[in-house]
This record gives C-alpha cells, sequence and structure tokens, in this order.
C-alpha cells in the first residue's frame, strides 16, 4: 500500500472577489438568498454536492473558477449589489430600535436558548422552539437591537432521519464538521481560545466558544469537546437532546452557569437576560452569586436585582413541559452552592418547587424563572392565559387567571420563509423598502393589488418545486428500502400540480394527532378517491428517539400511505428540516394543524406556509386562535374544552371531513377558464395581509422590546443599580410583608341587588384601614365582572381608584370609582388592595393581596 503524506490547499479568492467569503461567514445569507445564487453561478453542481454551504463551497470550488468569475461582467454586477446590500446593512446606523430608544443604545440583551434553527447548514435545533430562537436573533439584528445570544455547539446535533420499507424511524448522529460551518473560535487579545471553566462534582469543566455572525446579532456557542476536559466531560455538548438527565442537568449547567461565564470573558455587561425556556435557568443562580460575590451584598438584594434584569419565556401548555430534576442529583451538582448563597439547603431546593411542594416534586427549571423573573411570558394569547393557570399555585395568594404572566405571540422570520418568487412579487407590489416595517399592518394591505394570475402563477411554481422535492424523497427512500422500481414510480407519477394539496409537517409528538384524518377510513377514502376533485396529503417529520408513540404515528402513515386507495394520495417524507421545510409551507395549498387543544402553546408552521398564501386549516389553538378571521382560512372543531380523549377526536376529524368535503374541495375546484378560482385567490390574500404583520418576529420583537426588555432596562438603569435604593426597598417589602394582614377593607351604601340599564355607570366607594402602611404603598381597585350560570364571576375588569378622603388621626381612607356597565346581564363587583412601588416589576409577584373584609 502506497504511504502518501496529506497536505490541504485552500483556494484562493481573486482580490474583485474577495468579500465573498467574509459573507459566506454570515448569515445574512440565510435571509438573503441573492447572495447563494453566485455560488450557483460558480458551480451548480458543487453547490448542490456541499449541500448549499457557502463555507464549504469555497473550500472545494477550483481557483479556475473563481479566476473566471473575476473576469465575469454578469457575475461581478451580481456581486457588487450583493456586497453593496451587506455593506449598507452591517453598517446602518437608522434602525427601528435606534430610532425609538436612541437613550438605550448602551443596553445589552443577552438571549439563552438550548438551540438554535438559523439554517439547514447549522444543525444545533430540533424543531420548533430552535426555529423560533432563529428567527428572534434574524428580527433582533433587522431592527437593531442590542442582542447577543448564548447556546451550545453540538458535535452532532439533531439526528438524521431515516424511515425504512416498514415505516419505522431510524436516527442517524453526524459529527458536523466544524472546520466547513459558518462559525469562527472565539479568541483573546493573545490569539488564544477563550476558556471558561466551571466546577462540576468530578473536576472542572473547561468550555472554549465560537461565534456565529447573524447579521448584526453575535452568537457565541459552548463546546465541551476539548483536550482538557476528561472523554465523559466532552460528550456534554455532543447531541441536542440526548442522553440521561445527568447529562441534561450537565448542559443546562453549561448553557445557564457557563453562559454567564463566557459573557464576563467577552467583557459584556448586559442589562437585561431573556432566558427562552427553561433550560437555561441556571444563570439565575450564577447571576445572584456573582452580585453578592462582586457587590458584598445579601441573597435577598441580589436576588432582587437579578429579578429587575431577568425575562423568562414560557414555551410549554403541559406541567411535564418542564426539565424536572431529582433532588439528590441537584445536590450532587450543586453541593455546598447554598452556602455561596447564604441560603439552606432547603431554601435553595424550594427556588425550583411550587409552594407546599412535597420534596420528591423534584427541582423544576421553570419554577426557578417564574419564581425569580421579574417579566415571564407565554407565546400566544391563549398560551398565556393556560400559563397563569398552570403556573398558579407559585402565587398561592393571587387568583390564578391573575398570576404575572403575560404573553408575547410567536412569530416567523418573513424573508428567511418567504419564497423567492414570492419575495419578487411582493417586492413589485408592496410599498418601498417594505421589509424594514414588516411588523406594520399598513405595509401588507397592497396584496390586493396583486393580479390574481400573477399571484397563482407564483404559488403553482412553488408547488412543483415542492412536488419535485416529494418525488425524490419518495423514489430514493423506497428504492432504499427494496421497493420495486414499477411500483414506486406508479406512486410518484399520481403526484399532480392540479390536485389540492394538503401539508402536515411538524415535530411527531402525539398531542399534534398526525393521524386524525385517518380516524375514519372510509370517510378518507371517499374523499381521497374522488378524480373529479383530486386531493393529495404530504406528511414530513420527526419523533424524539425516545418517543414509541411518535415513532408509532409515522409507521402507521407509511402503512397507509402503501395501502391501495391511498397510494399516490399519501406521502411521507424523511429527514424533516429548513429546507424542507422552505418547500412545504410554500407549495401545498392547505396547511393542515390539528393539536389536541389546548396544547399547542404557539406553533408557527402556519404563519410560514400564509405568509407564502398557503391557506390554514387548523384548530383553534395557539396562534391561530388569534389569527383566524373566517376569511384567511378554516378553523376545525370549535374552542370547547374536553375532558375525554375519545369524544375530541371524533368531533375534530368529523369537522376535518365536513369542512374539506363542503368548503375547501368545492372552492379550491372552483375554477375559470384559466385554471383560478377567485374565492381561493381571495382567501391566499387574505391569509397573507392578515398575518404578514402580525405574526412576525419583526412585530414580536418590537412586543419584547416595547414591554419587556426596555421596561426592565429603564427600571434597572433608574433605581437597581444604586445598591441604597435596593436596601430601601427590601426594608420596604419586609415591612409591607410584616404589616399587611393588618389592613382592614369596608364599604358603605354600595348599591346591591338592583337593576338598571345597559349604560349607566355607578359610583362606588370603599374604606381601607391602614395601621401600618403608608397609603402611597398601596393602589385600591374595584374588581368586577359578569356572573355566569354558575355563580361565578368571570370576565374581569380591574379598575383602580382615587382617593377621595383620609383621616390620618385613624389611618382610614375612602376611595371611589366609577363603573361602567355596557352591557347587560348579572354583574357582581368587589374591593381590593395591592401593594404599589416605583421599584416593583409586577405587583403580583409579591404575592400579596388583600380583599373586603366587612
Amino acid at each position: 500500500m502506497y504511504v502518501f503524506n496529506r497536505i490541504t490547499v485552500n483556494p484562493q479568492l481573486p482580490k474583485r472577489i474577495e468579500r465573498l467569503s467574509e459573507i459566506s461567514y454570515n448569515l445574512w445569507w440565510s435571509w438573503n438568498t441573492e447572495f447563494l445564487r453566485l455560488f450557483k453561478e460558480l458551480d451548480i453542481d458543487l453547490w448542490e454536492r456541499v449541500d448549499k454551504n457557502p463555507v464549504k463551497f469555497l473550500k472545494l470550488v477550483t481557483q479556475e473558477k473563481l479566476e473566471e468569475a473575476a473576469e465575469n461582467a454578469d457575475f461581478l454586477k451580481a456581486y457588487d449589489k450583493i456586497v453593496a446590500d451587506f455593506e449598507d446593512y452591517m453598517k446602518s446606523k437608522n434602525t427601528w430600535f435606534s430610532k425609538k430608544y436612541s437613550n438605550n443604545r448602551n443596553d445589552i440583551i443577552a438571549y439563552f436558548s438550548a438551540e438554535y434553527g438559523l439554517d439547514q447548514v447549522l444543525p444545533i435545533y430540533s424543531g420548533g422552539l430552535g426555529i423560533l430562537s432563529g428567527d428572534h436573533l434574524k428580527s433582533a439584528s433587522d431592527l437593531g437591537i442590542p442582542l447577543v445570544a448564548i447556546g451550545l455547539l453540538y458535535q452532532n446535533g439533531y439526528f438524521h432521519q431515516k424511515i425504512n420499507g416498514h415505516g419505522v424511524q431510524e436516527t442517524e448522529y453526524y459529527d458536523i464538521e466544524v472546520d466547513n460551518l459558518p462559525l469562527k473560535r472565539v479568541k483573546d487579545c493573545n490569539d488564544k481560545d477563550i476558556l471558561v471553566a466551571l466546577r462540576l462534582p468530578k473536576k472542572k469543566l473547561y468550555l472554549k466558544a465560537w461565534k456565529v455572525n447573524v447579521g448584526r446579532v453575535e452568537l457565541y456557542l459552548l463546546d465541551s469537546d476539548i483536550e482538557e476536559n476528561p472523554p465523559e466531560y466532552r460528550e456534554i455538548t455532543r447531541t441536542l437532546y440526548g442522553g440521561n438527565q445527568e447529562m441534561r442537568i450537565r448542559q443546562e449547567i453549561v448553557l445557564g452557569q457557563g453562559g454567564v461565564a463566557l459573557i464576563k470573558a467577552l467583557g459584556l455587561n448586559p442589562t437585561v437576560y431573556h432566558m427562552n425556556e427553561g433550560h437555561s435557568s441556571f444563570l439565575i443562580l450564577e447571576l445572584i452569586y456573582s452580585l453578592m460575590k462582586d457587590k458584598k451584598i445579601s441573597f435577598n438584594l441580589a436576588r432582587d436585582i437579578v429579578s429587575s434584569k431577568t425575562v423568562f419565556t414560557t414555551h410549554t401548555p403541559v406541567p411535564a413541559g418542564n426539565d424536572i430534576f431529582p433532588l439528590s442529583l441537584v445536590e450532587e451538582y450543586f453541593k455546598g452552592f447554598w452556602e455561596k448563597l447564604g441560603i439552606s439547603k432547603q431554601e435553595f431546593f424550594q427556588m425550583g418547587m411550587k409552594p407546599e411542594a412535597p420534596l420528591d416534586n423534584g427541582f423544576n427549571m421553570g419554577i426557578l424563572a417564574l419564581k425569580v423573573a421579574g417579566k415571564k411570558n407565554g407565546v400566544s394569547k391563549l398560551h398565556g392565559a393556560v400559563s397563569r393557570e398552570l403556573f398558579g399555585e407559585v402565587w398561592p395568594e393571587i387568583a390564578a387567571n391573575e398570576s404575572p404572566i403575560t404573553y408575547v405571540t410567536n412569530g416567523i422570520h418573513t424573508c428567511s420563509w418567504l419564497a423567492p418568487n414570492l419575495k419578487k412579487l411582493y417586492n413589485k407590489y408592496l410599498i418601498p423598502y417594505w421589509q424594514d416595517k414588516i411588523y406594520d399592518d399598513e405595509v401588507w394591505k397592497k396584496i390586493i393589488d396583486i393580479p390574481n394570475k400573477e399571484l397563482w402563477k407564483a404559488h403553482q411554481d412553488r408547488k412543483e418545486k415542492m412536488l419535485d422535492l416529494v418525488k425524490a424523497s419518495t423514489i430514493e427512500r423506497l428504492r432504499r428500502s427494496g421497493y420495486p422500481y414499477q411500483e414506486i414510480m406508479n406512486m410518484v407519477s399520481n403526484l399532480d400540480p392540479n390536485a389540492l394539496t394538503i401539508g402536515f409537517a411538524r415535530r411527531f409528538a402525539t398531542y399534534k394527532r398526525a393521524t386524525l384524518i385517518f380516524k375514519d377510513l372510509e370517510r378518507i377514502t371517499q374523499i381521497l378517491n374522488d378524480e373529479n376533485k383530486k386531493v393529495q396529503i404530504i406528511f414530513a417529520g420527526k419523533a424524539h428517539p425516545a418517543d414509541k408513540e411518535g415513532q408509532d404515528l409515522i409507521k402507521y402513515i407509511h402503512e397507509i400511505s402503501m395501502k391501495p386507495q391511498f397510494k399516490g394520495k399519501v406521502f411521507i417524507l424523511e429527514n424533516y428540516n429548513i429546507a424542507m421545510s422552505r418547500y412545504l409551507v410554500s407549495g401545498v395549498d392547505v396547511w393542515l394543524n390539528n393539536p389536541r387543544r389546548p396544547m399547542e402553546a404557539s406553533g408557527t408552521s402556519g404563519q410560514k406556509a400564509s405568509v407564502n398564501g398557503v391557506i390554514n386549516f387548523s384548530i383553534l389553538d395557539g396562534w391561530w386562535a388569534e389569527g383566524y378571521n373566517s376569511k384567511n382560512g378554516w378553523m376545525i372543531g370549535t374552542n370547547q374544552e374536553y375532558s375525554d380523549y375519545e369524544v375530541q377526536d371524533r368531533a375534530d376529524c368529523q369537522s376535518i371531513y365536513e369542512t374539506l368535503e363542503n368548503k375547501i374541495i368545492p372552492m379550491y375546484y372552483e375554477k375559470d377558464q384559466n385554471g383560478i378560482s377567485a374565492r381561493w385567490i381571495q382567501y391566499m390574500k387574505e391569509s397573507i395581509l392578515s398575518t404578514g404583520g402580525k405574526y412576525s418576529t419583526s412585530r414580536m420583537l418590537t412586543d419584547y422590546v416595547n414591554n419587556l426588555y426596555v421596561p426592565l432596562c429603564n427600571l434597572y438603569n433608574e433605581y437597581y443599580t444604586d445598591l441604597e435604593k435596593v436596601g430601601q426597598f427590601e426594608k420596604w417589602k419586609e415591612s409591607l410583608y410584616h404589616s399587611w394582614d393588618q389592613i382592614e377593607i369596608s364599604q358603605e351604601n354600595n348599591l346591591d341587588n338592583i337593576t338598571m340599564d345597559a349604560g349607566n355607570n355607578i359610583e362606588v366607594k370603599c374604606k381601607i384601614k391602614l395601621p401600618n402602611i403608608q397609603e402611597e404603598n398601596i393602589e385600591a381597585q374595584v374588581y368586577y365582572g359578569r356572573i355566569d350560570d354558575n355563580g361565578v364571576v368571570d370576565d374581569i375588569t380591574i379598575i383602580p381608584m382615587e382617593l377621595e378622603d383620609a383621616d390620618e388621626e385613624n389611618r382610614i381612607y375612602t376611595y371611589k370609582a366609577k363603573v361602567n356597565l355596557i352591557n347587560g346581564g348579572n354583574y357582581g363587583y368587589t374591593f381590593r388592595a395591592m401593594p404599589k412601588h416605583k421599584m416593583i416589576l409586577d405587583k403580583e409577584n409579591l404575592n400579596l393581596i388583600k380583599w373586603i373584609t366587612k
């Protein structure tokens, strides 16, 4: 055998096109795909071979092709335009944030997430949470928000999925080629890798960091796979959501505490830390300890300061959705840490537990974040309400529906998910520079001006590309599994660009009910076998390797797709990822989503579909409970809550069949001589204009900035940087807790048991006795709402009352307010007091409330 010495030769970019390398290392190109066309022009075969990875491409392209491109006038014209666009974007000072919040230009938001879905070339995401995180960074960049992000670099990312000939999901893990990815090592001023160290039970863990440029935002990824670590520690950042609970707690220590340590090592001083889900909640402990150590302050003061600079977003609609670690495991990894915090072991454990919860419940990462973070939010209006009820026990004195959890409805990064040909069409008909104001609903109104013929042609072009992908994927999968060639070709030849095409693509979790449409096989057989009105369904998605029930759903759909009556009408694709998703959300006609209400926190796949003119057909859950307006899609079922899953499934599947038969299919096939259904196009346009702005991450980030980030920044900067003010606030709270039960609320001569006409208002009064509390430290409130048939007061309205009279000698204060009774019905009202202080983030956080006593 011959022995060869190895030499790696990197092609040299001609000076005229040298910025190809710089831009290839900035994921700005993931939503500015004009840049990627340059690589197709250089060498389309190589471009496909490297899976559309520009960094890897530039290491393999021949020198000859680069030299030719540097002399090609057409190539250079396109190149110069892209470089100018990149320059303008990166150097622009005239951003939304800089214009609106110039006083906050020195503030930094640190964003923590366990996964990021930025592009398929960087496989450090598994599903919706990661896609949302990636889109969050992209819109933060677009809007000029001063944000830095922290995550983990998983050496083999999430698994690659294969579906064998029996429909069984097979999982494969591949080590990522770090040197061929758009990321670079983080080095110090001496050109050495920056390392951060954490103390784990056996020995120190060392972490290096990689930087990913996402437009103007920097994402830092921590990596434990370095020589300084023993083999078991090098595995910590190997697999996303892999391993046992011990591996998970190690990963979450790295993300939370290691992330804070890295931020310090980088010399950054964020004003606000945003925890996207509970995986990074250990950052709270690290921040408290760092403050105590650096400022020489107590645990309580440090905790107050950390509260003033933390945001927590929950994505789970179920209690089991948060990571919960056994206390024995927490004790092993945090032994002695409570002593550093100056609290007992019991107090430390209780930071991650609901009040009065037994110790065997474990340490809940979501509860830790909820108890400390100054601002908390769910990810849709409905999910906010579900979260308030779900976590109500964290604030036992506060009514569950008033728990201090707001909501910011998720969105999508429009330019990442909008098909290129549709982007070109929107550029033609929407206002100039519409991409700078995606969040503004006014921008989208001109969608109505797009000629039906042009919109339909753009959609059909995407549909044909998508069907090509379905065909190629199906042929590859079934040939690998040994199916006869002719049988495969008979199946894929039935794919019809003129047929109504339904798409269902998402994580195969059981609550998403992927197989619901097949509950009545006879009914769906009739629907899919009408030769005059063809219907075809495309499925895609992964089940977690440990989720046997989810994998069984994939197997069942495969088996359905091979039945004679469904062959060539039902397809399931393997290895669903960002690249495939872009084809599906822009190429199908109808986007099907039927989770078990109310278990879908938000869901964003339907938002990706709607901006591409694909019409949603969905359960009224998550974002669709807000987005549906009866003219932009169809609902499945109603907003009814069920206690019996079987009854719910039967009702929802009947709704699917009836809506398909009576509304969707007839409308689609209501075509004129040009093959266009005017009513269908009307729904497409309404889908785009009603959701394009409202359900974008552009709007989502303006909500986060306006309602969470900047209010916290301003509060922290004004009050919480002054330790004397924080100390006074802590004493004020101690006094309030000591005296709160002494408050007495009474009323005299208020209206009771009377009838009056709608549209009137009444004046109500109450007296509040405050023996040891200053009047300015409470807010008197009227609490009223409609009385339902069960005698429960709901649809609550809360009105602050104004002080009418003060009896200082007896410490009795009289308050008044007007209650407007606009609609008919039975109403109830009462009075209460809440704490008030300029340094309070949310009144409910203090878990203090006093209701009328007599």
